[in-house]
């Protein structure tokens, strides 16, 4: 587990070093296969990108293609990397869980001063959720996408309907690629998402947000410490009083010691000694 505590530094470590590397890889290849994906179509000319200082060459055809197979190969290895590299630890934290579509409407309306943010463990129900539609769609983009890159390398006499099927499903998916990364940018101008921003860059969260916003995370990484505060049944939304009370430590009642007199005993128990005048 790379997830470590930095009191000192009031920071908690979210992401591995490896992690930033793969986040940024599918990042940037995908910004660069967007872009020239764009520009094969063309675009550039027509809307006078091409002339931008330094963008004259998006109006070549064949020089976008190549930036686009190169960037490819960048965000195929390192979606597939990432498979591989945490299916083999065993990392599970980002795949969905059961009621997270109804945790996640519950977070949002939060986000809108609508109710109270239940406490969360390391990835939001919301984070889970658009992991697998992501991934869902990476999966789809690289598959139309190979077949489309051997039909123009290998099978230039590719069936018409597979190839017009792959490029059909490419585009829709290239526009749902589009849409997600929206939607990521959106979460994070929300004001309770800012903190993780940091996150983003050095992998490091401050401690103080994580305690409040992750209790559940911060106590697998510190489970001697116990259930937070934040996890008590007064902070989780709709807790009834009867629940609260409930939950509450029972007190074993001490026995109570009375002082027995001697001359209260029977005689049978009081010891020969005590009976000498």
């Amino acid at each position: 587990m790379t997830e470590k505590i930095l009191p000192a530094e009031n920071l908690v470590v979210r992401h591995s070093f490896m992690e930033l590397i793969e986040h940024w890889a599918i990042a940037i290849s995908g910004l660069i296969l967007f872009l020239t994906g764009m520009f094969e179509l063309p675009m550039s000319k027509r809307y006078y990108i091409s002339s931008l200082p330094g963008l004259s060459w998006s109006a070549d055809y064949m020089t976008s293609l190549y930036l686009h197979y190169i960037a490819a190969v960048v965000f195929t290895v390192a979606a597939m990397f990432h498979v591989f590299y945490h299916g083999l630890r065993g990392e599970k934290g980002l795949l969905p869980q059961k009621g997270d579509f109804s945790a996640s409407i519950t977070v949002i309306k939060s986000l809108f001063g609508f109710g109270k943010e239940p406490p969360m463990h390391k990835y939001l129900p919301e984070q889970r959720l658009a992991y697998i539609g992501m991934a869902f769609i990476i999966l789809m983009l690289i598959i139309s996408g190979l077949i489309k890159t051997y039909k123009n390398i290998y099978a230039p006499d590719m069936s018409l309907s597979i190839v017009l099927g792959a490029t059909w499903i490419h585009n829709i998916f290239f526009i749902l690629f589009f849409l997600a990364f929206l939607a990521h940018m959106a979460a994070i101008l929300l004001r309770p998402n800012w903190p993780m921003v940091r996150g983003i860059f050095t992998g490091k969260v401050r401690l103080d947000y994580a305690q409040h916003r992750h209790p559940f995370w911060m106590a697998e990484i510190e489970p001697a410490s116990g259930a937070p505060p934040e996890a008590l049944p007064e902070d989780i939304p709709d807790a009834t009083p009867a629940a609260v009370e409930d939950t509450q430590p029972v007190k074993k009642e001490e026995p109570i010691l009375e002082e027995i007199d001697g001359n209260d005993l029977p005689q049978e128990q009081i010891k020969p000694e005590e009976n000498k005048e």
